[in-house]
C-alpha cells in the first residue's frame, strides 16, 4: 500500500501522471481487499492532499459500509459486469452473477441520489463519487449480439445513472470448448463501433433498439452506426439546415453535437449554406448527401441503397456534382 501511495505522489509531483485507477484481483476476501483500496485513496487525499483523480475499481462482495467510504476519497467508483449476458457469465465464470455485481451499482446510485438531495439543503456536504460510476463488458468472448449489448449497455445507463460503458474485445489466450477459437480475436472496429452506438444512446437521442434491431443485430464494420442508420432510414432525408429540429440535425451524418449548437446559433441570423457548415467543421463529404438548402438533394430519391452508399464511401469532391452524371457512372 504504502509503494503504491509513495509512486502515485511522486509521478504526479513530476506531472507524469494526473490520476491514479487503481483495480486489484481479490485476497483474502472482498471485505480485505476493499478495505486496502479505500485506505490508498483516503491516504493520498487527507495525509498527502492529493488533488488528482482517483478512480477505484469497486470489489464485489464489499461491505455497504466499505463502499460508502470509497465514494468520499475517489471521484469515479466502478465494477465490471464482464460479461453482457448472466447466460454467458455462468458459461464462463459459473462462481460469479450479475446479481452480486448489480448490488453496489444499486448502492452507489442511491448514495449518488442522496447526496444531491442533501447539496440542496446543506452548502458542505462531503462529495461522493462526484464523477460518477461506470461498468465494463468483455465483447466476444460469448456469443452476444452487439444489439444485445448495447440494450444491456443501455439498462445500465437508465437504471443506475450510469457515465460510461467501456467495451473491451476479448483476446483470445488459451484453447477452451468454452471459448472461441484461439486464432479468432475480435476486430478492433467491432469495439469501436459499440463506442460509436454508445455516444449516439448518450448525445444524439438514439434508442437502443433504433441503432439496431433484429434484422440487423450486428454494427456494420465498414460505416459508423449514425450514417448506417441514415441509409436505412433515408425516408427521413434530406434535411433542411435551416428550419429542422435540433433532435432531426443531430441524426445528419457528419453533424455533431458541438456542430449543431452551432448550427442552431448560426441560423437564427442567417440562412446557412453548405460552405457556412464547413466552417463550423461539419464533416461535408457525408453530411452533403443529407441536407438541403435552396434545392432538394436527389440522391436519396433516384439512388439505390446499394450505390448511394458507394457514393458516399468513395470520398468524393465536397463541392456537389451533377448527380445525374454521378448516377450514370456508377452503372
Amino acid at each position: 500500500m504504502e509503494e503504491v501511495v509513495d509512486l502515485t505522489i511522486n509521478f504526479y509531483r513530476r506531472n507524469y501522471i494526473e490520476g491514479l485507477f487503481l483495480s486489484s484481483g481479490i485476497f483474502k476476501d472482498s471485505d480485505t481487499t476493499m478495505e486496502r483500496l479505500v485506505r490508498v485513496a483516503k491516504k493520498l487525499r487527507l495525509e498527502h492532499n492529493f488533488n488528482g483523480y482517483i478512480h477505484l475499481k469497486s470489489i464485489p462482495g464489499a461491505s455497504d459500509e466499505l463502499m460508502k467510504e470509497a465514494g468520499l476519497y475517489a471521484d469515479r467508483l466502478s465494477i465490471n459486469i464482464e460479461i453482457p449476458t448472466e447466460k454467458g457469465l455462468k458459461l464462463l465464470a459459473p462462481d460469479k452473477s450479475h446479481a452480486e455485481m448489480i448490488k453496489p451499482m444499486s448502492l452507489v446510485k442511491n448514495e449518488l441520489i442522496l447526496y444531491k438531495e442533501e447539496k440542496k439543503i446543506f452548502r458542505k456536504v462531503p462529495k461522493f463519487a462526484p464523477a460518477g460510476q461506470s461498468t465494463q463488458m468483455i465483447v466476444g468472448a460469448t456469443d452476444e449480439t452487439d444489439l444485445k449489448i448495447i440494450k444491456v449497455a443501455d439498462h445500465f445507463y437508465q437504471n443506475f445513472n450510469l457515465k460510461r460503458v467501456y467495451y473491451s474485445g476479448y483476446v483470445p489466450v488459451l484453447e477452451d470448448s468454452r471459448l472461441p477459437s484461439i486464432h479468432s480475436q475480435v476486430p478492433m472496429q467491432r469495439e469501436n463501433r459499440l463506442y460509436q452506438a454508445d455516444w449516439l444512446m448518450r448525445f444524439y437521442g438514439f434508442q437502443a433498439n433504433e441503432i439496431l434491431d433484429p434484422g440487423n443485430p450486428f454494427l456494420d464494420l465498414e460505416i459508423d452506426p449514425k450514417l448506417a442508420w441514415a441509409l436505412r432510414h433515408r425516408e427521413q432525408f434530406p434535411v433542411n439546415i435551416n428550419t429542422a429540429s435540433k433532435e432531426m440535425i443531430l441524426r445528419i451524418p457528419g453533424i455533431g453535437t458541438k456542430s449543431t449548437g452551432k448550427i442552431l446559433m448560426a441560423r437564427r441570423f442567417q440562412k446557412l449554406d453548405l460552405e457556412n457548415l464547413s466552417k463550423m467543421g461539419v464533416a461535408i463529404n457525408r453530411a452533403k448527401y443529407f441536407v438541403e438548402f435552396e434545392h432538394t438533394n436527389i440522391f436519396n430519391k433516384f439512388i439505390d441503397e446499394q450505390n448511394f452508399r458507394k457514393i458516399i464511401l468513395s470520398g468524393m469532391s465536397s463541392k456537389f456534382q451533377n448527380p445525374f452524371s454521378q448516377q450514370l457512372s456508377l452503372f
